[in-house]
């Protein structure tokens, strides 16, 4: 088995470490018979990206890097699947910049790999911090969000499947916000097996500066704008 996890990063200069020292540390919970390669691609960056990307490669020889200038989020995760498939990952991992894998992360994936046929994993996430939001806004997303095994919920920031049913969906389609959603719901057609899980978990940034206009961090503003009116 070859794991290959894809992370699109613009202007993730403030982040980018410690995502990639998360992501690190999950590999090394991996029997060494199971080869990870950790992919970031660099997506019009006017920041320090690039440099502390390539500060972990040689650190590491699993993380590697492509450049680009899409300023699409679907072209950007497109591009690092299809380079990872084409290194021979058969095992795709997707996370975000932004975003912190728990230490269980890709054991957990191999866990329901094993336990039942599974051409997806779709992982929920866990905020960072509540402190700068109010906590009607808290209370709002919480009583929104299923923590729950079968849940449906979709992130990019942890969504994971094999290389041969990602082919078969079309990959991610060109598109600026809910890319991840798309992708899901060709899979559900294709009737791939579909995991959702609990168990395989990301802490994701509660900013609400968002990269995407209708991404997380942009829900997270709104349940904000409409607590503060």
């Amino acid at each position: 088995m070859k794991i290959s996890i894809v992370i699109p990063a613009h202007n993730e200069a403030t982040s980018i470490t410690q995502c990639l020292v998360a992501i690190q540390a999950a590999i090394k919970q991996l029997p060494s018979t199971i080869t990870v390669t950790v992919l970031v691609v660099i997506d019009s960056c006017s920041d320090d990206t690039l440099t502390l990307v390539e500060s972990m490669r040689l650190k590491s020889a699993s993380v590697d890097y492509l450049c680009c200038d899409y300023q699409c989020i679907g072209q950007v995760r497109d591009l690092g699947i299809r380079h990872a498939i084409a290194s021979g990952a058969t095992w795709l991992a997707c996370t975000d910049a932004d975003s912190i894998v728990t230490q269980d992360w890709l054991t957990q994936q191999i866990a329901h790999i094993k336990d039942q046929p599974t051409d997806v994993i779709c992982g929920v996430v866990s905020v960072d911090s509540w402190a700068h939001l109010t906590p009607q806004t808290r209370k709002d997303y919480t009583a929104h969000y299923q923590d729950r095994m079968g849940h449906r919920h979709i992130h990019g920031a942890n969504l994971s499947f094999s290389s041969e049913a990602y082919l078969v969906a079309g990959g991610f389609a060109p598109l600026s916000c809910h890319e991840d959603v798309d992708l899901v719901k060709r899979f559900e057609s294709q009737g791939c097996a579909i995991t959702w899980s609990n168990r395989v978990r990301v802490i994701t940034s509660s900013r609400l500066q968002a990269r995407a206009t209708e991404g997380f961090a942009a829900f997270l503003a709104t349940l904000e704008t409409n607590n503060l009116q």
